[in-house]
């Protein structure tokens, strides 16, 4: 009974780290407005601040700090990230100029790398293949939460305190919850109790001792990559994930000072109006997407895939719908059909990946994705909005924002086509992977018989 509790209690503290994690770049993107007006930035070195040099650290961290969760104490390693972004956030209220604002934001780029290996990876000790699923789907609820939360808060806050203090409100309480990951969390690996416990089960439904799991998982980065890179329909997904990260990441950071230029929006009301379309868009749709995802295509991987396509492509054309927009509430209404599309592609995308990679490679395999993801996607998208709404301010002024907006709907579509080739080359992947796994069964099966 108390492990069943335990259990829940973790997931919740792993919910709200991760929440407190996103909150701050969801902020960033509301607030970057009044931090242009005060610092006297350009869109170039706003798209600096919140793109690659953020994205760079951020991604290049998150190889070696998922390789250290795989062996270290995850929970520390949990919380002394969290209380490092904590600070750092915080520490953007007070600067002064471009260079401090961007060394900062390098800081909190580091911190926040070392949240999702470690959540990722305690999961899994706490809850069996039957439940992980469930489990995994309420940590992703973390996106729709800071959601939510941001948008709401940081508006007001922004609005009525100005953005210095909107950081300190966002950062300090982190440490409070950096103290109650450390302090009431416990490590499976420093229990000499649990070191016989299942940590994993097989295809198949039998256990896999701890150890067995932990070996199995030291693959190397290089055999990681070579296995990946020969995987079709995994090349796909990683590059539809990247062109999907580029245009929304670009496009997200960028959307609330587009309010503010076209229509004149104040902060507290833009960040209302954000936390319900992308909060509980959000929420309901990364629920039905997995839903129907199990009811209409259970186990049909290529069927989800062109639904995923599908959606993709509607997506684009709300984006488009949002930046041509001639008032605020039409652009809310192609926002909403947006955020529900975009959402209920997260659920089975994830599902898709995790069962094309071999379950050795899995943490290791969402690092790699995330770092390239987050490099190409986090980094250049909102670097490219900015520098092509300075490009265009000499024709359109303020409203040069929405044209370089509008000019990146396009590539959505190209995120289209590799969704629909992998739905072409997923059931031969698929039919491979299964049949990796029945050899090394049978080598292990052979290795285990008596001589």
């Amino acid at each position: 009974m108390k492990q069943t509790a335990y259990k829940h209690y973790l997931l919740i503290v792993l919910l709200v780290t991760q929440t407190s994690n996103y909150t701050d770049g969801v902020s960033l993107g509301l607030l970057l407005q009044s931090i242009k007006d005060d610092l006297r930035l350009a869109d170039t070195q706003l798209g600096l601040l919140t793109g690659i040099a953020f994205a760079l650290f951020y991604s290049v961290m998150g190889i070696p700090i998922a390789r250290w969760a795989d062996r270290g104490n995850r929970v520390k390693i949990l919380a002394l990230s969290t209380a490092l972004w904590s600070v750092m956030v915080a520490l953007c209220g007070t600067a002064v100029n471009f260079v401090h604002l961007l060394l900062i934001r390098v800081g909190v780029a580091v911190g926040e790398a070392g949240c999702t290996p470690p959540a990722h990876s305690l999961i899994p000790d706490y809850f069996a293949r039957s439940e992980r699923p469930r489990a995994v789907a309420i940590y992703m609820l973390a996106g729709p939460l800071s959601t939510i939360v941001g948008y709401s808060l940081a508006g007001w806050l922004n609005e009525f305190y100005g953005w210095r203090v909107t950081f300190f409100v966002l950062g300090l309480p982190g440490l409070a919850l950096a103290a109650l990951v450390w302090l009431t969390l416990r490590e499976p690996r420093c229990s000499g109790a649990n070191v016989g416990r299942v940590a994993q089960m097989t295809s198949g439904g039998g256990p896999v001792p701890v150890a067995h799991a932990r070996a199995s998982s030291q693959s190397s980065v290089r055999e990681v990559c070579t296995t990946l890179g020969s995987n079709r329909t995994f090349r796909y997904l990683l590059l539809s994930f990247c062109v999907m990260f580029f245009f929304s990441t670009g496009m997200s950071q960028w959307q609330p000072a587009f309010l503010i230029r076209s229509f004149g929006l104040k902060t507290g009301e833009i960040g209302i109006w954000l936390a319900l379309i992308y909060g509980v868009g959000g929420i309901v749709g990364t629920y039905a997407g997995g839903t129907l995802a199990v009811r209409l295509a259970a186990s049909n991987e290529s069927l989800q895939l062109k639904g995923m396509a599908v959606a993709l492509g509607i997506f684009c054309l709300a984006s488009t719908a949002e930046f041509l927009a001639p008032h605020a509430y039409a652009a809310f209404a192609a926002m909403i059909v947006g955020a529900v599309g975009g959402a209920a592609m997260s659920g089975p995308l994830f599902a898709t990946i995790q069962t094309l990679v071999p379950e050795r490679m899995r943490a290791m395999a969402i690092a790699l994705i995330y770092f390239f993801a987050n490099l190409i996607g986090t980094g250049l998208g909102p670097l490219a909005v900015g520098a092509m709404s300075d490009a265009l301010r000499p024709l359109w002024s303020d409203e040069s924002l929405r044209y370089a907006l509008l000019m990146l709907c396009p590539g959505y579509l190209l995120g289209t086509w590799f969704l629909w080739r992998a739905s072409r080359s997923v059931g031969e992947d698929l039919q491979a992977a299964r049949n990796h796994v029945s050899a090394a069964a049978r080598i292990r099966s052979a290795d285990s018989a008596p001589i």
